[in-house]
């Protein structure tokens, strides 16, 4: 019951930021932890960022913490990702994702995901 749609992404250079968002419809949208994920070509999908579903707590994979930062407006029912100082390490399909059971870390911890959004590090 929940859709999700993310947007944003692009190519940028080494060194710049980007501004992801996810945007979530139904009723019971803004209940859901969230989730961002990321997967490179040939390599499996990987954890980024979390919210819980007050947006009172955050979690980070370590490669990424202290620059990026997830944050969320109810209101709006979105989802956003804050990247800076990107690296080429970076490029991935980055993929939004909600949960009612929490879990963060996990895959297999989310209910419903989104069509993903390309983000390209590159020169």
């Amino acid at each position: 019951q929940v859709q999700l749609v993310e947007s944003g992404g692009g190519l940028v250079q080494p060194g710049g930021s980007l501004r992801l968002s996810c945007a979530a419809s139904g009723r019971t949208a803004s209940l859901y932890a969230m989730g961002w994920f990321r997967q490179a070509p040939g390599k499996e999908r990987e954890f980024v960022a979390a919210i819980s579903w007050s947006g009172g707590s955050t979690y980070y994979r370590g490669s990424v913490k202290g620059r990026i930062s997830i944050s969320r407006d109810n209101t709006k029912n979105t989802v956003y990702l804050q990247m800076n100082s990107l690296k080429p390490e970076d490029t991935a399909v980055y993929y939004c994702a909600a949960s009612l059971g929490g879990g963060y870390y996990y895959t297999a911890s989310y209910d419903y995901w989104g069509q993903g959004t390309q983000v390209t590090v590159s020169s």
